[in-house]
């Protein structure tokens, strides 16, 4: 059975900032108690014209060309999102679509933000299993157009955003343990309503509603429990994990997670000081950072943890391979439709460069 490698990561965050300072003139709020309670300092919000959809297809583009792969080589594109363009297409069709990916079915996966580890792994056992060679998985969101900007205990919390992996079989690497876990009996903590719901369900609109007390509990929880039991399939301890790459939600809630588990703070990846909680986009936003800043190399253990509405959590434990084209050679394994050549080299570093605002 193959393995699974992450041959190429992007992402994509507008170009517009919306900084404390600036929600502080709006809402009665301010940047020092936004950033006690959070650690966020600004996020960013989608133009005008950005959808999900759009976004989406440019974080894929990025990880395509990271990968050196065509659309014609992807047999299936997943799209993780809470913010979709409509009820249908699927924004994953909108990404085939804008990609010409011919070949490639695709579908949407909507966990609320643990979607992207959910998508991660179902494209992972499409490979597994021999039906797929190459996945393409993004996480794609704009939050923005479903927050109550006049509530402050929601609006400084997101921002918008898309991340990508490309997904093929490989010798080695890929989940050595998940973990998804899920109670709708805690879905009035954290939910939004949608136009096909019951008409008394919508009077306040499509917004983001969140009773944050008993969410900031559930989830130092769940993601310490669902870390753990995804080590515990791995045959591995918290010691042996050399990144953690949490959901970005809220700063005390990874800092009591990785506490209770053990995991000091050089192995623990933190952007959400840039980018807020971006739901779907924001743990493969942190991956591709991580990777950019050179911290994850081949043969290291990448534990991604997330929580969200539904209540939906989860676990990944992943064995890190390199990125970047595959070389083709005698017995490896077939990838189909793939256009790589022999003389492509094996794998790319990570570059280092600073984070452009």
């Amino acid at each position: 059975m193959p393995a699974v490698r992450i041959a190429g990561l992007g992402k994509y965050v507008p170009e517009r900032v919306l900084t404390n300072e600036e929600l502080a003139r709006t809402v009665d709020t301010s940047d020092e108690w936004i950033r006690e309670r959070t650690g966020i300092r600004e996020r960013r919000l989608a133009a005008d014209h950005e959808t999900a959809s759009t976004m989406g297809l440019e974080a894929a583009r990025r990880a395509m060309s990271m990968a050196g792969v065509e659309p014609d080589s992807l047999d299936l594109i997943l799209a993780a999102t809470t913010t979709p363009d409509g009820l249908f297409p699927a924004v994953a069709c909108l990404i085939q679509d804008g990609l010409n990916a011919r070949r490639a079915g695709a579908f949407d996966i909507n966990a609320a933000c643990t979607g992207f580890l959910a998508a991660l792994a179902t494209g992972s056992q499409f490979i597994a299993t021999g039906a797929c060679g190459r996945v393409l998985v993004v996480g794609t969101e704009v939050v923005s157009r479903i927050v109550d900007w006049s509530d402050r205990g929601t609006c400084v919390l997101f921002g918008d955003g898309a991340g990508a992996l490309v997904l093929e079989a490989a010798e080695r690497g890929g989940p050595l343990g998940v973990v998804l876990r899920s109670d709708g009996g805690g879905a009035d903590l954290l939910n939004a309503a949608g136009p096909c719901g019951r008409p008394d369900a919508r009077v306040g609109g499509f917004h983001i509603f969140m009773d944050g007390r008993p969410v900031f509990k559930f989830a130092v929880s769940a993601i310490e429990e669902a870390v753990r039991e995804a080590l515990k399939v791995a045959g591995l301890s918290p010691q042996d994990v050399d990144l953690f790459v949490p959901h970005q939600a809220n700063l005390r809630i990874i800092n009591a997670a990785a506490r209770a588990l053990g995991i000091p703070p050089e192995k623990m990846m933190i952007n959400i000081q840039r980018y807020g909680n971006t739901s779907s986009a924001s743990i493969p936003i942190a991956l591709c950072e991580a990777w950019e800043e050179g911290r994850v190399r081949e043969g290291q253990r990448v534990a991604l943890a997330s929580f969200g509405g539904g209540l939906a959590w989860g676990a990944m434990i992943l064995e890190w391979a390199p990125v970047g084209p595959a070389v083709r050679q005698a017995g490896s394994l077939p990838i189909e439709g793939t256009a790589l050549v022999a003389s492509e080299a094996p794998s790319i570093s990570p570059p280092h460069l600073p984070h452009a605002r």
